[in-house]
């Protein structure tokens, strides 16, 4: 009778090792989709997060979300029209340089909610729904949101060219890639 009692301790010690292996497979597979995924966004999140789990569960959850939005891209005549607007932000700039940065942010919500994402009024919250599709682009549209709002001292003119320049690299972003798109399909 021993040795059936052994053969069920090793049967049940074998069958938890093997558990605590897929355990750690599955979440070295989630881990390494997360990094793919979210490339840069992920070390990011990963260094703000009180712990990597927390931080993939975050990641995670952003991509759960991005599922459930009906993201499309843009047709052509509406990045025209949209490349046409920026142009003339871009050339407000030099009279107004606060209003054409204000101008470019809310250029950038109106692409982003004829793409399908959702544009409530909280920058962060749409930065972490871009951080899904456009993980290279999105510190830059967090940055130029921080730098529109530090506008004020010697340094506020600078702060909005900087600002600029980081929504010009979203805005590129946003319409380029969906053209990449449209010609590999």
């Amino acid at each position: 009778m021993d040795t059936w009692v052994w053969i069920a301790i090793a049967a049940v010690a074998a069958v938890v090792v093997v558990a605590l292996i897929a355990a750690a497979s599955t979440r070295s597979r989630r881990r390494a989709h997360l990094r793919e995924r979210f490339g840069p966004e992920y070390e990011r999140a990963v260094s703000s997060a009180d712990s990597r789990r927390a931080a993939e569960r975050e990641l995670a959850a952003r991509e759960e979300r991005r599922d459930r939005l009906d993201v499309r891209p843009l047709s052509a005549a509406a990045r025209e029209r949209y490349r046409e607007e920026w142009g003339a932000i871009q050339a407000r700039f030099v009279d107004d340089p606060e209003g054409a940065v204000r101008q470019a942010d809310s250029l950038l919500v109106r692409v982003l909610d004829e793409r399908g994402y959702e544009v409530d009024d909280d920058p962060e919250r749409r930065a972490a729904d871009v951080s899904v599709d456009h993980p290279e682009v999105v510190e830059r549209y967090r940055h130029g949101h921080a730098m529109l709002k530090a506008t004020g001292g010697d340094d506020g003119t600078e702060n909005l060219r900087r600002a600029m320049v980081d929504f010009r690299a979203v805005f590129e972003e946003l319409l380029e890639e969906e053209e990449e798109r449209a010609v590999t399909a």
